[in-house]
C-alpha cells in the first residue's frame, strides 16, 4: 500500500517503511548550520542585562560609563527601539499581541514584568568582555509587588501590571485598569437544561504549574547591516516571515529593508516564534 506524501509531487512512501529525513545527512555529518554556528569577519558579540526583579518601575538607565569603555562597541536600550503602538501583531500559532508589548519584551521601557526581563544590551569584541561590561550599566529600579496567581490578580486593589490596559470584562468594557487581558465564552446548547437532566453533577477546580518548552538550543540572533541600509538577520526561528515583519516594526523600518534567514532549529515547539533577540542583534 502506498500513500501520497502531501507535498504535491509524484512521490510515494510505502506504509510501514522508514521515511527518509531529507535533513538527516546534514545533521548527522555536522554540516547543518544552527544559529550559533555563524561567524563573520569583525563580528561583535552581545550580552543582555536582565532585571533582578519580577515587577518594578525603571526609574533610570545610566550607560555613560559603559559607553566610554574602549572594549564596548555599542549599547542598546528601549530608546533605540520604535515606540510601539497598540496595533496587534501576530507572533505565531494564533498568539496576538500589540507591537508595544512586543517591543517592551525585547527591551523593557518603563517597567519590568518578570525576573530576567531584558533591560539593556551591549556589544563587544568577545562574549566574555560583553558579559563583564554589563556591570557598568547602572539601572535604578522601584520595586513593586509582584502578581503571582490569577485570583489575586483579579481582586480589587491588586497591583496592576499594564497600567494602560482596559480589558473587556464579561462582554463589557472594564471601567478601570485591569489585569484581565481578555474574557472569552464558548457556548453550545442550554447548559441549565443540561444540568436539570443530568443524573450527576460534579464540579471541580483544576490547577497546573507554569511550563515552558524544553528546547536544547537557546534563543539566538545574528544581524548584519549592508552599506545600503538593508538588514539581514540569521536566527533559529520557527516562523521567519513573522520575525521579519515584527523586527521591522520594533526597529521602525520598512519591511522591505529586512531579510530573515532561518537556520536549523535545536528544538522550538512554539517557543521560537515571537521576535525577541533579533532586534537587539540589529
Amino acid at each position: 500500500m502506498v500513500v501520497e506524501n502531501g507535498y504535491g509531487k509524484n512521490q510515494y512512501q510505502a506504509v510501514g517503511k522508514r521515511t527518509i529525513r531529507h535533513d538527516g545527512v546534514d545533521k548527522f555529518t555536522g554540516r547543518a548550520l544552527y544559529g550559533a554556528d555563524l561567524t563573520f569577519p569583525g563580528m561583535l558579540y552581545g550580552a543582555v542585562l536582565r532585571s533582578p526583579y519580577a515587577h518594578a518601575v525603571i526609574k533610570s538607565i545610566d550607560t555613560r560609563e559603559v559607553e566610554r569603555h574602549p572594549a564596548v562597541k555599542a549599547v542598546a536600550s528601549s530608546r533605540d527601539l520604535a515606540l510601539g503602538s497598540e496595533n496587534l501583531a501576530e507572533v505565531g500559532e494564533g498568539v496576538v499581541t500589540s507591537t508595544r508589548y512586543l517591543s517592551n519584551n525585547v527591551l523593557a521601557a518603563d517597567k519590568v514584568l518578570y525576573k530576567g526581563h531584558a533591560v539593556a544590551a551591549i556589544a563587544a569584541d568577545s562574549p566574555h568582555v560583553a558579559e563583564e561590561m554589563l556591570s557598568l550599566i547602572k539601572v535604578e529600579y522601584e520595586a513593586l509587588p509582584p502578581v503571582t496567581d490569577v485570583e489575586s490578580a483579579m481582586q480589587e486593589g491588586a497591583t496592576i501590571l499594564h497600567n494602560q490596559l482596559v480589558a473587556p470584562s464579561y462582554g463589557e468594557e472594564a471601567p478601570q485598569e485591569s489585569n484581565v487581558a481578555s474574557h472569552q465564552q464558548f457556548k453550545l446548547g442550554d447548559i441549565e437544561e443540561g444540568f436539570r437532566q443530568a443524573d450527576l453533577i460534579r464540579e471541580r477546580e483544576y490547577r497546573t504549574s507554569t511550563v515552558h518548552q524544553g528546547y536544547i538550543e537557546p534563543q539566538n540572533g545574528t544581524a548584519s547591516w549592508s552599506h545600503d541600509g538593508h538588514l539581514t538577520i540569521w536566527c533559529s526561528s520557527q516562523g521567519h516571515f513573522g520575525i521579519r515583519d515584527n523586527t521591522a516594526k520594533v526597529l521602525g523600518l520598512e519591511v522591505s529593508r529586512v531579510t530573515v534567514v532561518p537556520m536549523e532549529i535545536g528544538g522550538g515547539f512554539g517557543g521560537k516564534l515571537p521576535t525577541y533577540l533579533e532586534p537587539i542583534a540589529a
